[in-house]
Formats: C-alpha cells, sequence, structure tokens
C-alpha cells in the first residue's frame, strides 16, 4: 500500500511539473517577481513589503550593509522560509511557501555565502551528488547495478565532467574538494548549482574572500555562464566593483526595506544609498 501511495504521489508530482512547464511555454512572465513580501522573526522586520521583478537573462543585484535582509530574501525564494505575508512567482508560477526540494525541481539553484561542500569527497563527486534528480534508477537497480542504473551513472559523471570543464577544474576532478584554494572552491560550489539545470541562479557573495584580480576573473566567469546557459541571475553581493561591472540593475536595502533600484551607476550616487551604505555625504 505504502508503495502504491509512493507511485501515485510520484506521477502527481510528474503532472504538476508537466503543467508547469507547458505554462512556461505559453507566457513570457518574469523569471522571478516578488509581490509586498515581509518576513518578520519576532518583532524584527527581517523583510519589509519587498518588491522586485527580474526578466529573463538579467543580472540583479542585491546590495545594503549586514543584517539588511538580503539572505533571507534568498531563504524565502527558496522555501528555507514561508513568507509572513506577500507573493513569490518563478516564471509565472506561485512559489510561495513551496519547499526546497520543490523549488530546485523547478528550477531554481544557489551558492551560499559559507561555501558548503562535501569537503571529504571528490570534487568530481560533489558535482555528481548535486545532480541527484537525475539519478532515476530505484534501490533494486542501485543493489543490482543493472543496465539502467549503469547508464544513469555515466550520465551522472559525464554532465559532472562536462560542469568541471566549464568551471575550469577538469583537472581537479580527483582531488579532494577541501584541498581546493578558496577560489576553486567557489568555483566548485557554482558548479554544483548548475548541476541542477536551473533558470534562475541566486549567488549569495560569490566575491567574498576574493582579493581584486579574482573578483574580475569571477566577473568575466558569471558572464561567460549567463551567455552559455541564457540563464538570469540574482546575487548578493558587497564588492561595488563586482556589482558595476556584472549586474544590469540592482535593488538597495536597508533593514529589510527598498531603499533604491535601478542601474550600479544610479544606485551609486543616489543620496540616500550613499549615507545609508556607500558612506560619505551629499
Amino acid at each position: 500500500m505504502e508503495d502504491l501511495e509512493k507511485r501515485v504521489a510520484e506521477l502527481e508530482d510528474r503532472v504538476t511539473m508537466l503543467g508547469y512547464r507547458i505554462s512556461v511555454m505559453e507566457n513570457r512572465d518574469p523569471v522571478l517577481e516578488m509581490q509586498n513580501v515581509e518576513k518578520h522573526f519576532g518583532g524584527v522586520h527581517a523583510i519589509d513589503n519587498f518588491s522586485v521583478k527580474i526578466e529573463q537573462g538579467q543580472i540583479h543585484g542585491l546590495i545594503g550593509p549586514n543584517g539588511a535582509g538580503k539572505t533571507t530574501i534568498f531563504n524565502n525564494i527558496t522555501g528555507i522560509y514561508a513568507p509572513d505575508a506577500g507573493k513569490i512567482l518563478f516564471r509565472g508560477y506561485d512559489i510561495t511557501g513551496s519547499s526546497p526540494h520543490r523549488v530546485a525541481q523547478l528550477g531554481i539553484g544557489r551558492t551560499f555565502q559559507n561555501i558548503r561542500l562535501f569537503s571529504n569527497l571528490s570534487v568530481m563527486d560533489n558535482v555528481i551528488i548535486a545532480s541527484g534528480m537525475d539519478a532515476t534508477y530505484n534501490l533494486a537497480e542501485a543493489i543490482f547495478h543493472n543496465k539502467n542504473y549503469r547508464r544513469r551513472e555515466q550520465h551522472l559523471q559525464d554532465k559532472a565532467m562536462h560542469l568541471l570543464e566549464i568551471v575550469g577544474l577538469q583537472d581537479k576532478a580527483n582531488e579532494r574538494a577541501s584541498a581546493l584554494p578558496y577560489g576553486h572552491q567557489r568555483k566548485l560550489e557554482i558548479a554544483r548549482a548548475m548541476a541542477l539545470e536551473p533558470k534562475l541562479l541566486l549567488l549569495d557573495e560569490p566575491a567574498a574572500g576574493m582579493n581584486a584580480d579574482e573578483s574580475m576573473e569571477l566577473v568575466d566567469f558569471v558572464q561567460e555562464i549567463r551567455s552559455r546557459f541564457k540563464i538570469t541571475i540574482l546575487m548578493i553581493e558587497h564588492h561595488m566593483d563586482v556589482v558595476s561591472n556584472l549586474c544590469d540593475y540592482c535593488t538597495v536595502l536597508n533593514f529589510g526595506k527598498t531603499l533604491a533600484v535601478g542601474t550600479p551607476a544610479e544606485v551609486k550616487s543616489n543620496p540616500e544609498v550613499i549615507r545609508a551604505y556607500l558612506g560619505g555625504t551629499e
């Protein structure tokens, strides 16, 4: 009985996904739209009436001081938190309060401010594990290593190597993830996020801990990812040189509220932004 219920649930998931894909083909909604989203922790308004609209192919930056609510926005999008109010739409599909698994299935990948790798596993295995939704074999096939299992495992290895080639880590495939330099670990984390084949990629401070040369290399790398995969990117970043060279538009946050929206040049010259974030006077 449990097996039957499981199969029914899987079929319902597939029907939902099929309906989602059809709806995507039929409309041209923004890739991401957040409408009046709020998130409270006790008496603290971590996100206060936040709205944003991100079109296909854009790189949109979230900037602001520590504690402004940037990572909380990511956590609401990816289902780690459920908003207390408002709505989140992904390509026209309402994902408000959806589980992290469902959000990943629909096509949203993310990295984290603090790198989250399986440090004792190889670089290759880190990417293979991230491709778990492609492992479409059952327990019996995995135990007996039948033809379907072997075919899918080869597919996962080929896909992982392809992603490592894109991020320039193919020659590090068999090294332990913990042995990689910091900048390479950042690239590996992005490769893991790309293993989900996302349409929207959330990057949480990708240039954190990098020097000026590494930051500019990251700019070229992210631009290449956007161009190659036709992907939309929402990123949190404190390095204004990275933001200026990479983002099409920015939203500046302060205490959970939107302070300014515009191009990097526009927000950098905004007196309110200068006072609250960039430093200096009008």
